[in-house]
């Protein structure tokens, strides 16, 4: 059974992985991508979690990196709208699902 803090975990090690991906991309593409794509939303929904992020995307990458593998309630509370939902692959993003799914069986 899925609980709210193996959720939280899941996103976490998500996070990781997209941190560890763009960090080693020397253009950032991950992070461009997603500065386009929160646009995007909030360009279609002016939503507050869209304008969080527009502001959090606007800092040097140290600082969103940091952002994004905060564990506090307030990281926990940013993943669940995340605009790095692309930078992994599916592939990616469904071996992570498996690797969680197993360990809430």
């Amino acid at each position: 059974m899925k609980t709210h803090a193996l959720i939280d975990q899941r996103s976490l090690a998500l996070a990781r992985i997209i941190v560890a991906k763009i960090d080693a991309d020397p253009n950032r593409t991950g992070l461009v991508q997603a500065r386009e794509r929160c646009r995007r939303w909030y360009e279609e929904r002016q939503a507050p979690a869209h304008r969080e992020w527009l502001e959090i995307l606007d800092r040097p990458w140290r600082q969103v990196r940091d952002m994004l593998l905060d564990e506090s309630e307030s990281g926990q509370r940013l993943r669940q709208s995340t605009p790095f939902c692309g930078v992994l692959t599916p592939r990616e993003r469904w071996a992570i699902y498996k690797d969680w799914s197993e360990r809430a069986a």
